[in-house]
This record gives C-alpha cells, structure tokens and sequence, in this order.
C-alpha cells in the first residue's frame, strides 16, 4: 500500500513535524492564556477604557483571518533583532513572529472563554465579598477566579487541540511543522495524495489524544465537585 511505504520511508519528516507542531502549539497556548486571561478581566471591567479596548481588539482578531495576522506580525516586527537560535530544527527568527502571532489569535478567544467562566460563578459571592470589605480585585483573585477555573480549563484545553490544527499555517513562514515537512515529502516523492493523508491521520491522532486527555479531565474536576 503506497499510504504505508511513504510513511516508512519518510516517517522521520512526519514525525520531526508532528513534534515541532505540539511544541509550538503549547508555547501558543501557554502565552495565549496569559494574554486571554488579561483581556477576560479588562472585558469585565468598569472601566471604559479597558473593555472597550478589549472588546475592540477581540472583535478585530475573531474577524480577520489569521493566515493575514500572521503576514501582519511578520512584517510589522521585522525591525527586530531576534537571536540566532534554532528550535527543533525551527529558525528562532521565524518562529517567534509565529508564536506571537497564533498567541495573540489564541488569546481572543481564551478571553471569551475566560469571561464566560467568570460570569458563571454567582453574582452573589461577589457582592458577598465586597460587602464584608473586600476590593473588586481582591474578590475576584481570591474568590471569584478559583471558582471559574473548573468551567475555563476544560475550554483551555479544547483550545489547544484547536491550535494543534491552527498551526498549519506556519508552514508559510518556513517553519517546519508537520506541514512543512509533508511538503518537503511530496516533493521528494511527487505522490502528494497519500502525504496528505499520513498528515490527516497524525492530526487526527494528536487530537484524538488531547481530546481524550480532557475527556478525563473534565471527569475528574466533576468528580471533585
């Protein structure tokens, strides 16, 4: 079967692109959640300022391709210096406009999952909070975020097997993910049906994998409750 001779032969190309798309994929998500995370806040917040600001920057990002934001970071930051390091056989030069770049997309959407948990817990245990003295920002770090953590971190994690796919696009920028590395194996067999197929298939794995990864670990965060 012509699938399983290609994958035999160039099974290295997949799996070396396989492991650059995972690693790239969490530093995305790592970061995102970060961002996300600041933006759910300033979404709720009373200031003006800062939710207009934050429901703007979500609006523009959900609305834009992200294929274009990349391009966009690419060459918007190309004034900066970056060292030269390289990372699982990925130029640091061009990954980092990457990370950036899917960072800053993973966090509009870590925002919104991130407002939503928060506006999940009860009223109530904020107004419980404020009441017996505590600030706005004590009540949510202490009382309101612990409790919205069950309802984001399940959603975090469907994030990232979102990413896991997402992060094809990299492979426009050189970067060498599993895509990449597909058409380096097209090219060397000029057969480029059954790659597509293998890339399929690794992609379906990974996020069959995560997806079962969360699967128990939502189970184990009901069973806690």
């Amino acid at each position: 079967m012509i699938i399983f001779e290609i994958f035999t032969d160039y099974y290295r190309y997949f799996l070396r692109g396989a492991q650059a798309t995972i690693l790239l994929s969490l530093a995305v998500v790592f970061v995102g959640s970060i961002l996300g995370s600041l933006l759910g806040i300033m979404r709720l917040s009373n200031n003006k300022l800062f939710s207009g600001f934050s429901k703007l920057y979500i609006t523009v990002i959900r609305g834009t391709p992200l294929l274009v934001q990349l391009w966009i970071v690419y060459f918007q930051l190309d004034f900066i210096k970056y060292p030269d390091w390289v990372v699982l056989g990925m130029d640091f030069e061009r990954l980092a406009p990457c990370v950036i770049a899917l960072s800053l997309n993973s966090a509009a959407y870590v925002a919104e999952i991130i407002r939503a948990g928060i506006q999940a817990v009860d009223k109530g245990q904020g107004e419980a909070a404020r009441s017996i003295g505590m600030t706005q920002g004590q009540a949510m770090r202490t009382i309101i975020l612990p409790q919205a953590v069950k309802n984001i971190l399940p959603a975090i994690g469907n994030e990232f097997v979102t990413m896991i796919k997402e992060t094809a696009v990299v492979q426009y920028l050189g970067i060498t993910d599993l895509m990449y590395n597909n058409g380096i194996v097209v090219t060397s067999t000029y057969n480029p049906l059954p790659c597509y197929y293998i890339s399929a298939i690794i992609y379906l794995i990974l996020n069959l994998v995560m997806g079962h990864g969360i699967d128990l670990f939502e189970r184990r965060l009901r069973n806690s409750d």
